[in-house]
């Protein structure tokens, strides 16, 4: 719509003369999309983006639609007679628009007020019936679920995942690494680069929508780390996807202050793929003889190309995106060679003019890809993950985060109740962070910042985890029916508080609060954070009974909470290498519902009652810690594998 209507100087200047025109974009602020696409979805029984909507003065909405073309097609009106349409009505009947706008509104926040628990049972059976339905959708010939445009999901892989573990579901499990295997090899996953675009436009992975999205990597990896520890065949290869993810946001993404940019852009010079997809030609003249058998083998050129750009009037012709075609099993000197191949292409793309990149850095993506980074140093243990995640911490606590005010009581500052518990802001850019205050900022952070506690044990780390926790307990969440509201309950740009716990191509909010609360409260030992983890699941109970496809993020906090979670305890100096070797053997287990904590720092009693002095130990403990200390990473890998 950019480049139809709104950078068309007839419409632009119809937009201007008769309408107030505010664009948002909905990464920085999801609370307002939120609010208007859930009043587009009442509307029409619809949504999806782009999002239009036409709001009186005083922001409350009267009509809206998503994508409207430039000309009359397909039976839609043009986006010019929309707007002369809107324009006509509001000054001819403009008492009549308002009342709607009005009954509209009281609809809404009725609908909002209605949400109350309703009594579903929370048990094992609404996780085994949503990994039932999830089943009913598997690709068998490409992996995935669902048709195309095929997108990763990867809240629904890892929810697989917990089945397969808990249950002893080998059938979740080989869904998920066929998966896995597939994506790998599709064209969704730059084979140079490392990094997988945002979805497919067909079954196979093979033809993407080339743009590439924080949050999309962060999950991802830790989709691809948890497949290296359940494969029996391919674990190495899942933990080299893993890493070339990583690496990926390591090389491309990262600001120089530590936090990680937004995404990266589809098109380059006009085109979207450019950047991404070769000809045969410039294969011929860049690579030895040998090493273009090789690529063409591998990655199944053609001269015709196998990527056509849609909608472009002069689309690029000979255009080959890169899949795996042909699989090189066992041909060591193959393999070689092409990896000789793809680091030549890989040089040779640097040249290339990069496709745009958002440099905003959103506190709730970065939380994400912290938790990612902190798991990949705890699995794999490559020391340049866990420098990357100390740093991203240092960024979000510097540049982010408002350390508590102990004098804000005192002051008559607007917001002098949230300085006094410390605040958290969602974006940053050239130095400069906004105010807004999301449940998403705080809720993802949270999770990265438990997860880094994990794997360095550093008390310092745990207490900023509980500060984060305790600021959005207070801020967000609804004591008299449960539950998290998205937005604080005074913010200056919306009409509506809304509670959602419907994953998008991220997690909801809902659901990462309650999953690191449930985590944070078996390492603290405290009820207040499992208090609101547990309404919240019983708010949302109707949710992960008839729609678990919208909420598999909210089903993993469950599963976390009906399978009471185990502490793995370790002693010792967290910096010695007999204890990280420890702290390396304890996550190289998959075991979603356990923790690992330190002895010093405000840990769990069963923690706080071992000697944090002496040898290196580790103890694995349920309620009380009876177990005895386990000094040897191999033994506690076997206890832990049980």
């Amino acid at each position: 719509m950019e480049r139809e209507s709104f950078l068309d100087p007839t419409v632009a200047a119809f937009l201007n003369e008769n309408f107030v025109c505010i664009k948002v974009d909905r990464e920085e602020r999801p609370d307002i999309d939120n609010v208007y696409m859930t009043f587009l979805q009442a509307a029409t029984g619809t949504g999806g983006w782009p999002l239009n909507v036409f709001l009186t003065p005083d922001r409350k909405p009267f009509f809206g639609g998503t994508y409207f073309p430039p000309d009359e097609r397909g039976g839609r009106h043009s986006f010019m007679h929309v707007l002369q349409q809107v324009s006509r009505v509001w000054h001819e009947h403009r008492a009549e628009v308002e009342a709607s706008a009005e009954a509209i509104h009281a609809q809404l926040e009725a609908a909002v007020a209605d949400l109350v628990p309703m009594g579903v049972i929370l048990s094992d059976g609404l996780v085994k019936n949503a990994a039932r339905m999830f089943k009913q959708d598997f690709d068998a010939r490409h992996g995935g679920f669902g048709g195309p445009p095929k997108f990763p999901q990867p809240g629904l892989l890892g929810l697989m995942l917990r089945c397969a573990k808990r249950f002893n579901d080998n059938e979740a499990l080989r869904m998920v690494l066929f998966s896995c295997s597939r994506m790998a090899d599709g064209a969704i996953h730059d084979q140079l680069g490392g990094g997988f675009a945002r979805y497919a436009v067909d079954a196979a992975w093979l033809t993407p929508h080339f743009e590439k999205m924080l949050y999309d990597n962060a999950q991802l990896a830790r989709v691809y780390l948890d497949a290296h520890l359940l494969a029996q065949n391919d674990s190495d290869r899942f933990a080299n996807v893993a890493r070339a993810i990583l690496d990926y946001v390591l090389r491309d993404m990262t600001d120089p202050a530590g936090g990680f940019y937004s995404a990266e852009d589809a098109e380059s010079d006009g085109h979207e793929g450019k950047f991404y997809c070769w000809t045969r030609a410039e294969l011929r003249k860049l690579l030895t003889a040998e090493e273009f058998e090789v690529v063409d083998r591998h990655f199944g050129l053609s001269d015709e190309g196998n990527f056509i750009e849609r909608g472009h009037p002069e689309p690029l012709l000979g255009q080959n995106v890169l899949g795996v075609r042909q699989p090189l099993i066992g041909e060591p000197e193959v393999i070689k060679t092409l990896a000789s191949a793809k680091k030549k292409m890989l040089d040779a793309r640097a040249h290339r003019q990069r496709p745009l990149r958002d440099e905003k850095i959103l506190a709730s993506w970065n939380g994400l890809m912290l938790g990612a980074l902190a798991r990949a140093y705890g699995v794999l243990g490559d020391e340049k993950y866990l420098a990357a995640a100390l740093k991203n911490l240092t960024f979000i606590k510097t540049q982010l985060w408002q350390p508590a005010d102990p004098n804000a009581s005192r002051k008559q500052a607007p917001h002098s109740a949230r300085t006094a518990a410390g605040m958290l802001f969602h974006r940053w850019r050239d130095g400069q962070h906004d105010t807004v205050q999301l449940l998403q900022a705080y809720a993802f952070v949270l999770d990265g910042v438990i997860e880094l506690y994990q794997v360095t044990l550093d008390p310092d780390t745990l207490g900023f985890a509980i500060a984060l926790a305790e600021t959005m307990i207070r801020q967000f969440y609804d004591i008299e029916t449960g539950g998290f509201w998205q937005s604080i309950p005074d913010a200056p740009d919306l009409i509506l508080r809304i509670k959602d716990a419907s994953d998008t191509a991220e997690p909801s909010g809902n659901a990462m609060a309650t999953l690191g609360l449930l985590k944070l409260a078996a390492i603290t030992g405290r009820e207040e954070f499992k208090t609101p983890a547990e309404t919240t699941l019983r708010l949302f109970a109707p949710h992960m009974n008839d729609v678990p496809h919208a909420v598999p993020y909210l089903l993993h906090a469950l599963d976390f909470w009906l399978d009471e979670p185990r502490r793995v305890v370790i002693t010792g100096d967290p910096t010695a290498p007999e204890t990280r070797a420890l702290l390396h053997a304890a996550h190289s287990v998959y075991n979603p519902n356990t923790v690992v904590l330190g002895t010093t720092g405000p840990v769990a009693q069963t923690g706080a009652d071992l000697s944090p002095a002496g040898s290196p130990a580790a103890y694995v403990c349920a309620e009380a810690c009876a177990s005895p200390a386990i000094t040897e990473p191999i033994k506690l890998r076997e206890a832990l594998a049980v």
